[in-house]
């Protein structure tokens, strides 16, 4: 009997199967092609973003081998002689140094100490008001001042901590102090200024993720805990928290990167000189390195730093949350 090619043989040659197979990959394409073009108003706004990444966060990171380099706006970036690690050494070296990473590291680490637990603690509280009306009243005053500028939120503050101001004018009614407090001149008040503002501008909106979250549980478990007998706390304990927990996780996990972030506006806008050593963070060194005193390259090498740290800590807060409750940006 002459030898007959199987369809299932290695060479596939003469297969039978060949013409279906290739047809399937083209009816495939052309569902792809119909799906995209019917989805072509969503992909030009997709497109779009794309392209607003690429202009401005991906083609400027050129400019990052200025670190490397002694850059001066008289030449171009490729003029700019080769200076290797020099800019990273001075600034290890820098008076300044300890200063600047004992209130950027201060400042931050009590933001994400105090201010990160808040946001959750309020949305878990926030959640028990039946009132609906309440509530939406409560939710509304506590974001509000989320949409206000620094610029204006930093003018109040100056004039509600003022010797003449609202803080002093309470304080001394209440004979909680002898004398007015200028309380921006002293740089002992300063990070409780820095983290208080903080939280009181983002505390609502930084709560609306977990509310959002929390609407997502199935009232079923709630009601299944209220037969069992639960009380109010013991939800939240056993239901509630553990059902937002990858929330809670991953931003956490951004969080803990942007650790060495003490908020540029915020910090501009209540320092001055009477201040400057609790209020000289890393974004306040780069702008009067950069800006002020037009030393691009050495500030851009602090930044550069910053930024190595902020990736370091990312990926070590993505792995310990992973390891911990299975939960991960990546």
């Amino acid at each position: 009997m002459p030898n007959q090619l199987h369809p299932d043989s290695d060479t596939g040659v003469g297969s039978p199967m060949e013409p279906s197979v290739r047809n399937e990959k083209k009816l495939d394409r052309q569902r792809w092609f119909r799906k995209l073009y019917g989805q072509r108003h969503l992909q030009i706004m997709a497109l779009l973003g794309i392209a607003w990444m690429i202009v401005f966060n991906y083609i400027p990171m050129y400019g990052i081998i200025i670190a490397f380099k002694e850059f001066n706006i008289v030449k171009s970036i490729g003029e700019a002689p080769w200076v290797g690690l020099e800019h990273f050494k001075e600034f290890f070296s820098d008076d300044d140094f300890t200063t600047v990473m004992r209130n950027t590291l201060g400042i931050s680490l009590l933001k994400l100490f105090i201010g990160f637990p808040l946001p959750i603690i309020f949305a878990l509280f926030l959640n028990e008001i039946r009132s609906v009306r309440y509530k939406r009243t409560i939710q509304t005053i506590s974001y509000l001042p989320h949409f206000l500028s620094w610029v204006i939120l930093g003018g109040i503050l100056m004039t509600w901590l003022a010797d003449i101001g609202i803080i002093n004018n309470i304080l001394l009614a209440l004979h909680v102090i002898d004398e007015p407090i200028t309380y921006l001149a002293e740089p002992k008040y300063f990070w409780g200024i820095i983290i208080t503002s903080d939280i009181w501008k983002e505390l609502g909106w930084s709560a609306i993720i977990y509310l959002a979250a929390i609407s997502s549980i199935s009232p079923e478990m709630y009601e299944a805990s209220t037969i069992d007998g639960a009380g109010r706390f013991q939800k939240m304990w056993y239901i509630t928290l553990p059902s937002i927990k990858s929330t809670i996780s991953i931003l956490f996990i951004l969080a803990v990167s942007g650790v060495l972030n003490s908020n540029f506006d915020q910090i501009l806008v209540l320092r001055n000189t009477l201040n400057e050593s609790a209020s000289n963070v890393i974004d306040i060194f780069v702008y009067h390195t950069g800006i002020q005193n037009g030393r691009y390259s050495y500030a851009q090498a602090v930044s550069l730093f910053k930024s190595v740290i902020a990736i370091i800590l990312l990926l070590i807060a993505n792995k310990v949350t992973k390891k911990l409750n299975d939960t991960s940006l990546f």
